[in-house]
């Protein structure tokens, strides 16, 4: 395993960093999940990241449990706040500062830790002033509970207005958590020469597109049973923004590369991400250890600049590359 220092700080995170949003509490069995978290930690992952939201709370309790008896010290445990949760009533949402307060506690003590090494606003919300939520992050920190803050799918100019009043504040927001990968390319234009300018890095999710980048959905083919394409509940509403025949022909052709570098497709994705010097960390998820174990060996690739150009070739104009499209996607309005 490989560790990068998150943002500007002293932080350091592992570069494969183990995520829980589609499988804790939801699609695998907690003994499985538990399973996963052991193989990643034996794997040398030390960073864990989850959301109040996930499973409606279920996921971090999962996540508690399964580090339970680790070194706390040894961990960067990584949730984040804005999603409905609990009964989703009308204060059960947002970044106001009753529910950032709140939602602190509740996540503290489902994780079974007085404290998160980072704090992330799960998305930008457009119903509370900036200020209100960043002096409510401030108190978190400067109460114990959280040691970082972070943003999630903020759009560069939401970012600059964040890390301005946090800096006011005397509190560090060191990262951005979107969604990157070779299919899925939008950050690169404003997000993250933002981001370098104000000393903040990305946690990737969604590296491997959903699964798409693995390479097991076939041109003109069904899913494969059991896939996530064919799982409501697991995120086949997303994934089908990639699922036509001119992407997953694309995909196809990204195999000898893999074979040449003596790597699985996903891992190859994995790989992608990690080449990017702004990334910090990919996010992984997992439902059988097996697939902990193979993701590592993503970390510590070095791609060189003509394979990436042969991957950008392959992949031609399927690439989404628009910066309005983080703005596009995220909720104009809080949740009901």
């Amino acid at each position: 395993m490989r560790f990068r220092y998150l943002g500007n700080s002293g932080l350091k995170v592992s570069e494969i960093t183990y995520g829980n949003w589609l499988t804790h509490g939801s699609q695998v069995e907690n003994d499985t999940a538990t399973q996963c978290v052991r193989a990643a930690l034996d794997a040398g992952i030390s960073t864990f990241d989850t959301a109040d939201v996930y499973a409606n709370t279920k996921a971090e309790t999962v996540l508690g449990e399964a580090l339970k008896g680790e070194r706390r010290e040894s961990l960067e445990i990584f949730t984040k706040v804005y999603w409905p949760t609990g009964p989703g009533g009308k204060n059960d949402v947002g970044l106001s500062r009753k529910h950032v307060l709140e939602s602190i506690d509740g996540s503290l003590r489902r994780l079974q830790t007085d404290h998160v090494d980072l704090y992330q606003a799960h998305r930008y919300d457009t119903e509370t002033p900036l200020e209100e939520t960043m002096q409510a992050f401030a108190d978190v920190v400067r109460q114990g509970k959280a040691l970082y803050i972070g943003v999630s799918e903020w759009t560069a100019e939401q970012l600059r207005a964040g890390h301005a009043l946090a800096k006011e504040l005397g509190v560090q927001l060191i990262s951005s958590q979107p969604q990157y990968s070779m299919l899925w390319r939008v950050i690169e234009e404003e997000v993250v020469p933002a981001s370098r300018e104000l000393g903040v890095s990305q946690i990737v999710w969604s590296p491997v597109a959903q699964g798409v980048l693995t390479g097991k959905y076939k041109p003109g083919q069904e899913p494969p049973a059991g896939s996530r394409a064919t799982d409501e509940k697991g995120g086949a509403n997303m994934i089908k923004r990639f699922m036509n025949d001119d992407v997953l022909t694309r995909v196809q052709g990204l195999q000898p590369v893999a074979d040449e570098l003596g790597l699985s497709m996903a891992q190859l994705a994995v790989a992608w991400v990690l080449q990017n010097d702004n990334v910090a960390a990919a996010l992984i998820g997992a439902s059988r250890p097996e697939q902990v174990h193979e993701n590592v060996k993503a970390a510590g690739v070095t791609i060189e600049a003509d394979v990436l150009q042969r991957i950008d070739d392959v992949l031609g104009d399927v690439v989404e590359r628009d910066p309005a499209r983080t703005k596009e996607t995220a909720p104009q309005k809080r949740p009901a």
